[in-house]
């Protein structure tokens, strides 16, 4: 199975920036698509973020357009998040997850492999 590991998170003021990471290992990088998702404290997993295997297809909800940039180096086997203009509403656990195949998706339960999460905490 694939494993996927996430870094970067933290605490910032709004209006910062910051950019995860999620560095995956044990299959072919390329050979899946990768979503970003969060949960808020009392709130349910929310999709965030997909992009396809190559790279050339993206997509993202309708709140975090225009802030956030999903990218991803099949190099590297590591998928990444940019995300800008953070609001305090952006504070959550962020996750990466993996599917194989390349169609979009933006249902937690069609991703079988995820992360174990990373904390954004982004003050008002």
């Amino acid at each position: 199975q694939i494993k996927l590991v996430e870094s970067g998170g933290g605490l910032v003021q709004a209006g910062d920036s910051l950019r995860l990471s999620c560095v995956t290992a044990g299959r072919t990088f390329s050979d899946y698509s990768m979503g970003w998702f969060r949960q808020a404290p009392g709130k349910e997993r929310e999709f965030v973020s997909f992009i396809s295997r190559n790279g050339l297809s993206t997509n993202y909800t309708d709140s975090v357009k225009g802030r956030f940039t999903i990218s991803r180096d099949n190099a590297k086997n590591t998928v990444y998040l940019q995300m800008n203009s953070l609001k305090p509403e952006d504070t959550a656990i962020y996750y990466c997850a993996a599917r194989f195949g390349n169609v979009l998706f933006v249902q937690t339960y069609n991703y079988p492999y995820w992360g174990q999460g990373t904390q954004v905490t982004v003050s008002s």
